[in-house]
């Protein structure tokens, strides 16, 4: 009797010890949870985003290829290529409808692309670096191997030499958007990969088109440039979080960028990175940028670039692709060299113990979505843009592009069917 009071009197000071202890736990697990479920939701949010986003942006690039082989293509090109501008301060600046749009409207998206960029990089996908490391090298092998695709095929020389980097981007909305086809038979592990390439990739096409695609630097407006940047930073550092000014001073950024030579562009990037990120009384001034600014960017400013910049005669197009050197190093860039390139740099890391596959994904799982990083579209034809600007060859660049995003679009799509049926076969 004595024994069953003592085991009693045991479990009762047991129970008294690991009630504090297990309430303690609960205590520092609920934030955490909290914080897993805010980043998880706002994932999922941007997938939903850029799937919609990435049907828009097809529907509109179909539009352009319509209008332009239409009785309407001389008001097409004419619409693009008329002029107009503003004076500011004395400052003169007067460009084509084309030039605003790939320019302008493009460098809000650039800043998109940093705010994203900066979010993962504080508290997303990317801010563990063991989580980090698999995509950052997939998306570094997924640039060498097309760029050498392209110069293969073009001949290392010569005038088509400047476009090397064409085949290295990858288009985030359309990417996201074929992805998103499956639903929810695609692991939502699958999907932050291939979101972390491609922000890794964005990050490499900005270093790209701040290194090679930037005129003869002028001194008096660079200095303009820097004394900016300098202001967003000490904005930033002295704590303020009035967005207002973070904007004034990145148009300002951007008028001075425009007019040094260093692509334009990159102004968003720069004033991305300076927003305030950390919340104060709920608020994020960086979330709710992105929040705002995201519908703007994914149903107006991609779609109206993708129907400014794909819009090319047909006529003729039928001609074998080798023909053609840059359209072939266009095409098989971003059809092989991708896949290619993404893939080897995985099963290389995996192998040698660098990293390891996302929880849930396998190797054919992994073969598709490598594929689909082979959809360029926005970004390629941006870049194409940048390489060429005397139109030199933008029917090429654009039906390479355009022929590789559909191509690599069906090839990512039928892998992952094939991939993600043989798996639940397998289960």
């Amino acid at each position: 009797m004595s024994g069953k009071k003592n085991e009693k009197h045991i479990g009762e000071i047991v129970d008294e010890v690991a009630q504090p202890l297990e309430d303690a736990a609960q205590t520092l697990a609920q934030p955490l949870q909290a914080a897993s479920m805010k980043i998880s939701a706002r994932l999922y949010g941007f997938m939903r985003l850029e799937a919609s986003g990435g049907i828009v942006l097809v529907v509109a690039a179909l539009l352009a290829l319509l209008v332009a082989n239409s009785p309407w293509s001389g008001l097409y090109h004419d619409s693009l290529n008329a002029e107009f501008g503003f004076i500011l301060a004395g400052y003169e600046l007067e460009k084509t409808v084309l030039h605003w749009i790939n320019h302008g409207l493009m460098a809000v998206f650039f800043f998109l692309v940093g705010l994203e960029v900066k979010r993962e990089l504080m508290e997303g996908q990317l801010r563990a670096p063991s989580r980090a490391l698999l995509p950052l090298l997939c998306a570094m092998g997924g640039m060498l191997v097309p760029a050498l695709i392209y110069l293969a095929a073009t001949g290392f020389a010569g005038q088509t030499l400047e476009g090397w980097a064409i085949p290295t981007a990858t288009d985030i909305a359309f990417a996201l958007g074929v992805l998103a086809l499956l639903g929810s038979r695609a692991p939502m592990a699958l999907k932050a990969f291939l979101l972390a390439v491609a922000i890794f990739d964005d990050i490499g096409a900005i270093i790209i088109i701040s290194v090679f695609y930037s005129h003869q630097l002028e001194v008096v407006p660079f200095l303009y440039a820097l004394a900016a940047i300098a202001a967003l930073v000490l904005l930033n550092l002295s704590g303020n979080r009035n967005r207002v000014f973070y904007f004034t001073l990145g148009f300002l950024l951007w008028l001075a960028l425009l007019k040094s030579g260093v692509h334009a562009t990159l102004a968003g990037v720069i004033t991305a990175l300076t927003i305030p990120i950390r919340e104060q009384d709920g608020v994020s001034p960086l979330h709710d940028t992105v929040s705002s600014l995201h519908p703007f960017v994914v149903y107006l400013i991609l779609p109206l670039f993708a129907f400014a910049n794909a819009g090319v005669s047909l006529i003729g197009a039928a001609a074998p692709l080798a023909i053609s050197p840059v359209l072939s190093g266009v095409y098989a860039g971003l059809v092989l060299g991708k896949v290619i390139g993404v893939f080897s740099t995985a099963w290389l890391a995996v192998r040698t113990g660098l990293a390891r596959l996302p929880s849930g994904v396998d190797w054919p799982m992994l073969l598709g979505v490598s594929a689909l990083t082979g959809i360029g579209f926005t970004m390629s034809l941006f870049i194409g843009t940048l390489a060429f600007p005397g139109n030199e060859f933008a029917a090429d660049i654009r039906l390479g592009v355009l022929a590789a995003s559909l191509s690599s679009a069906l090839i990512g799509l039928g892998v992952l069917r094939f991939a993600l049926a043989r798996r639940r076969f397998e289960n």
